[in-house]
């Protein structure tokens, strides 16, 4: 049996819209040629044109924060609380356990662009893969964003999930999950939309929020989901280890046995 690797994550990269204005990544690349004099000034009497090829070193400057790119969000990025009331666990807390399990992959992209889906929803698309959850299992949920990544409407793209479809998760043993869109919730566009219509400030972040009644993890821009099948596949999913912070990289992947 050989397994197959399922890359999962989006790049860091300039000039793809993956954020909202103000919230991109920016990465300074400094090649060969502009790194011999920092090289050469290292050593007392190197000159740059001694070191071979006259080249010194590739690196890149990157100013990022930590919701860029593929990454896992922490209890704490949802709120100060968790489990009704404890202090809400920071990236470096959550359990290496949690990301490392079982895969279950939703299909919504059928969805518009804004919707919010509901527990029955949930249900239904459980029903039509016929899969049971488990405790653990990370479960994904295959938008319309993903196939925008790339495009300037990403981020306004795709379904959201609402505070009762989290809570459905999360009540059968659920602590990670996964979208292909900008956010968990709704695209904030859509959001917006609805609560000049209702005044009501639960519709707001309400699938981040369901965390303050249960602890857990959520994946974003996540990529390449449509090749998932619904069950059948391990996802990996350590986030970098950045002390008291709400939400970590990741270069996510799914495994599949073949």
């Amino acid at each position: 049996m050989t397994q197959k690797l399922i890359d999962l994550s989006i790049f860091l990269e300039n000039d793809v819209i993956s954020d909202p204005p103000g919230h991109q990544p920016k990465i300074q690349y400094i090649n060969h040629q502009d790194s011999a004099g920092d090289v050469a000034g290292i050593f007392p009497g190197l000159t740059p044109e001694a070191l071979p090829d006259a080249e010194g070193w590739a690196i890149e400057q990157v100013s990022l924060n930590t919701h860029n790119g593929t990454h896992l969000d922490a209890p704490y990025h949802f709120a100060s609380t968790m489990n009704q009331g404890e202090r809400a666990w920071t990236i470096d807390e959550v359990p290496l356990e949690w990301c490392y399990q079982p895969g279950v992959k939703l299909d919504f992209r059928h969805l518009p662009d804004g919707h919010v889906v509901s527990a029955a929803e949930v249900e239904a698309e459980l029903a039509r893969i016929e899969h049971q959850l488990k405790p653990l299992e990370i479960v994904l949920v295959n938008t319309r964003a993903g196939s925008r990544y790339g495009h300037d409407d990403y981020v306004s793209s795709g379904c959201g999930m609402g505070y009762e479809a989290t809570r459905y998760l999360l009540d059968r043993g659920i602590r990670v999950t996964g979208t292909d869109g900008w956010s968990w919730d709704a695209p904030f566009v859509h959001t917006a939309q609805r609560f000049m219509e209702t005044n009501d400030p639960s519709i707001i972040w309400e699938g981040h929020k369901a965390g303050r009644h249960t602890g857990y993890c959520h994946l974003e821009k996540l990529h390449n989901l449509e090749a998932l099948p619904s069950t059948g596949f391990t996802v990996i999913c350590f986030p970098c280890k950045i002390r008291a912070a709400s939400a970590g990289w990741t270069r996510a992947v799914a495994v599949m046995n073949e």
